[in-house]
């Protein structure tokens, strides 16, 4: 008798668990993870790089590095959580490395109101930043997009890891390497700078 999928009721579990058979061979398994995470990872590497062609390398190096880890791998802390600290590890790597600033300008075109609408959802979901649960138009959205790349550095990368990740304050102060009251201040920094720039549609 096929065995039935078993249920996702609880995602993180799920994660870990996928990761531990695509450890034991499960090819299928590491398929359903890149499903699932590609998206999130990818606009997190985006919103960094600013470039599309970039961002793709660094997922494909992101997620060559999972492959390479997974024997290695220990459910010590969630999958999601671990996923998003190696790409931030490259990201880290790739400004060390790289000799030439990548312009901070993009073309209209690299974001369609699809995916504009669909990181304004994302940033709205777990992030404590209720005004802009009900972000709906291209305009919005847009602007929204706009503020987050705006931010310094640190503070754009401390809310990225809490809206894409859904990284608590404890788990980004880790992968960032910072202490937990500089991870919340970060925070606590980018969440009044959107609002200040996102007044209007609150």
């Amino acid at each position: 008798m096929r065995a039935m999928p078993r249920a996702d009721t609880s995602p993180q579990e799920a994660d870990e668990a996928l990761m531990l058979r695509y450890a034991a061979g499960d090819i299928a398994a590491f398929d359903t993870l890149y499903t699932r995470h590609e998206t999130g990872v990818w606009r997190y590497v985006f919103r960094s790089v600013h470039v599309v062609e970039v961002a793709d390398d660094l997922l494909q190096d992101v997620w060559f590095a999972v492959a390479r880890q997974a024997l290695a791998y220990q459910p010590t802390a969630r999958f999601k959580t671990w996923l998003f600290t190696m790409a931030h590890n490259r990201l880290v790597d790739h400004f060390r490395t790289s000799k030439n600033h990548v312009s901070l300008e993009r073309a209209d075109t690299e974001d369609d109101a699809d995916g504009q609408l669909q990181l304004a959802d994302t940033l709205a979901a777990d992030s404590g930043f209720g005004p802009l649960r009900q972000l709906q138009s291209r305009e919005q959205a847009a602007a929204l997009i706009r503020a987050v790349e705006s931010l310094p550095t640190v503070q754009r990368e401390a809310f990225l890891l809490q809206a894409e990740a859904g990284m608590a304050v404890e788990e980004i102060a880790h992968t960032t390497g910072v202490s937990f009251e500089t991870a919340k201040s970060r925070l606590r920094y980018a969440r009044n700078s959107l609002r200040q720039q996102l007044q209007e549609f609150a």
